[in-house]
């Protein structure tokens, strides 16, 4: 039997992006939730995919609204990280921000964004499949990714040297 701790120890030997999966409720009300295991699906046609915990209430909340937003954190946004890890009423709560071509709330500086509808959900262990369809992308020039490796967040510039 393959012990959990030994489990995550192993796969967090293998970096991960860090993203910030963000929604807007039919009510006005935005939703962000922190995933590291966001995943480029298919080129034609375009999908996107990541795994929320079953556990996760944003989660639910981003579902209901049929469509999400990925964030790529830049090395430089720790901050925004941890706001949207920790767990909170209004996670955008005196955060200024964007809107994406779908009327999403896109992170300023962030590396990257690409707006999707939701195309299909499906249960795996004790993570959802979300599967994405890619309607409009872009990222900014320049500024590196923020990596999960090991347990910590971290700079691609200095795991380069």
């Amino acid at each position: 039997m393959i012990e959990p701790r030994q489990f995550r120890d192993v796969l967090g030997s293998y970096p991960t992006g860090v993203c910030v999966i963000t929604a807007l409720g039919e009510d006005g009300a935005r939703h962000g939730l922190v995933v590291g295991s966001f995943t480029s699906i298919s080129l034609d046609p375009p999908l996107v995919g990541f795994f929320p915990d079953k556990r996760s209430t944003t989660w639910a909340r981003i579902e209901a609204t049929g469509r999400f937003c990925v964030n790529v954190l830049g090395a430089d946004q720790i901050g925004l990280c941890r706001r949207f890890a920790a767990r909170s009423d209004d996670k955008f709560a005196e955060l200024a921000h964007g809107h994406s071509p779908a009327g999403l709330p896109l992170l300023d500086d962030a590396v990257a964004w690409i707006d999707c509808a939701i195309e299909r959900v499906v249960g795996i262990g004790d993570h959802w499949l979300v599967v994405g369809a890619v309607e409009a992308l872009g990222h900014r020039e320049g500024g590196a990714p923020l990596l999960f490796f090991r347990g910590g967040y971290h700079d691609l510039s200095r795991l380069e040297g």
